[in-house]
């Protein structure tokens, strides 16, 4: 590993863009801290802790949002929206090119069309940052958390939104800087760091209301003084946490790399007294195809409920009305909070239902299909055309099942962390969920991406010599 990592930066351009990638990576950092005028930066972080703490539904929205946007709500800052609005006008297009015939010829078009499709993404980013923007201005203006004379002021309305929805597109600007001049993806890289920037937070947590904090020298490092009382966490809880998140990252690791391998043989052919073709190879179907997208939109999707009947419950005790219009409230309430029973069954349905929803967005048997017979391939045993797209579409049907499965896991892990050893969800949040898939499939693409740079320089070398311009140098027929 550490050799590997020397290699990196023996080579000129490879460095170059790992330290232009971890430079875009700082500047996102830095703006990330850089707040709104006019707004109780002190009020609203205090806020928005209570409610993350008490497990309130706008507490997990704010979550939710730090998660899988790269931005925060708790402190309202240029950046607060994240890429998140970028990402919801990709997917928005992306699933109406499955259904709109216009879209389909632009994608047809090739690099013209797909230039297009990515025009339009971005004017639909600024208005959904604007209208977001609104919407969060609004809410901590009614919590009052705005200086009177600045949320009176049609000027400051303006100046915030459009400072929220420059950040939004400054990062979107960032991320394909990455993908031009980088190494990843940019999005992707932008948002992990957002996850990862939460982690010493947590671990800090654990230390704290752990067996750990009683030690000297950690507990001096972690701010535990040595007259706190008894730790929240026995030593079996610590040991449970770390075990839990070493096998959930080997499991995320392992269910985002399976594949299913369909053999397929390519046709042969003879030209002249020449026989060409008959190669076998193999064509590898993900099993969890839709990636962590439809966690994505299980998450958001919980949210509403969790907000309407909050706000039911909350207006019924309020006003004291009927009681039996109070309890039901009340019950709802109760169902949909995050470690409720009813909750974890319906998110697990949620789960299901997007993944082989995704799958079907993304996965076409019958273009399948047509390529592999263009191509002059087909799977053993089965007749190019339409009996190959159904075959195709039964695996992944098949697969697609067992990928929900391990997400549907994955999902509520969490929910059951916090609800039996009662720790926060910003802490159970690194034992899986949203966050935990989007590190590890990011990582996974970059490590892949760094051992490709590495692997093609190795190569080169080889045909031409060691780096000591040692070793047998590999000619063709001339």
């Amino acid at each position: 590993m550490l050799q590997a990592i020397i290699n990196i930066f023996k080579i000129p351009e490879l460095r170059n863009k790992v330290l232009f990638t971890l430079g875009m990576l700082s500047v996102y950092r830095i703006g990330y801290w850089i707040p709104i005028p006019g707004i109780d930066q002190t009020l609203l972080t205090q806020m928005m802790e209570t409610q993350v703490q008490q497990g309130t539904a706008a507490g997990r929205a704010a979550t939710f949002v730090s998660i899988f946007s790269g931005g925060n709500f708790g402190q309202s800052t240029i950046f607060g929206l994240g890429i998140m609005p970028y990402i919801s006008a990709a997917i928005i297009f992306q699933i109406l090119g499955s259904v709109s015939e216009r879209l389909k010829k632009l994608k047809d078009e090739g690099p013209t069309g797909q230039q297009k499709i990515t025009e339009w993404t971005r004017y639909a980013t600024i208005g959904l940052c604007i209208l977001q923007a609104i919407g969060w201005l609004s809410y901590i203006n009614a919590q009052n958390l705005v200086y009177a004379g600045w949320a009176a002021n049609p000027t400051w309305w303006l100046m915030a939104i459009t400072a929220m929805t420059a950040g939004t597109v400054f990062l979107m600007w960032l991320g394909e800087q990455i993908d031009k001049y980088g190494i990843g993806n940019g999005v992707s890289l932008i948002i992990t760091a957002g996850i990862l920037v939460q982690m010493p937070g947590a671990a800090m947590w654990v230390i704290q209301n752990s067996p750990v904090g009683q030690i000297e020298w950690i507990g001096s490092l972690a701010g535990v003084s040595k007259t706190t009382s008894d730790p929240q966490m026995s030593w079996m809880g610590v040991i449970f946490l770390v075990l839990s998140f070493v096998f959930v990252v080997a499991g995320s690791v392992l269910i985002t790399v399976a594949q299913r391998r369909i053999p397929v043989q390519q046709a042969k052919h003879t030209r002249g007294r020449r026989v060409y073709g008959g190669q076998r190879s193999y064509l590898p179907l993900r099993v969890n195809h839709g990636g962590v997208m439809p966690i994505v939109f299980a998450s958001s999707l919980m949210i509403f409920p969790s907000v309407f009947f909050s706000y039911i419950a909350t207006h019924a005790r309020e006003n004291e009305l009927a009681g039996w219009w109070t309890n039901t409230a009340e019950f709802f309430s109760d169902s949909f909070q995050m470690t409720s029973y009813p909750y974890a069954v319906l998110y697990i349905l949620m789960v299901y239902f997007f993944s082989y929803f995704w799958t079907t967005i993304q996965f076409n048997p019958e273009e399948m299909s047509k390529q592999l017979r263009d191509h002059g391939s087909f799977i053993p045993g089965l007749r190019p055309g339409p009996r190959t797209a159904e075959y195709l579409e039964t695996v992944m049907e098949r697969i697609t099942y067992v990928g929900a499965g391990f997400l549907a896991v994955i999902a509520i892990i969490p929910m059951l962390v916090q609800a039996a050893m009662g720790i926060p969800f910003y802490v159970a949040a690194f034992l899986g969920g949203t966050g935990l898939l989007i590190v590890v499939s990011v990582g996974l693409d970059f490590i892949q991406r760094v051992e490709a740079n590495l692997l093609m320089r190795n190569y080169a070398g080889f045909l031409g010599g060691n780096e000591r311009g040692q070793g047998p140098k590999i000619r063709g027929p001339r």
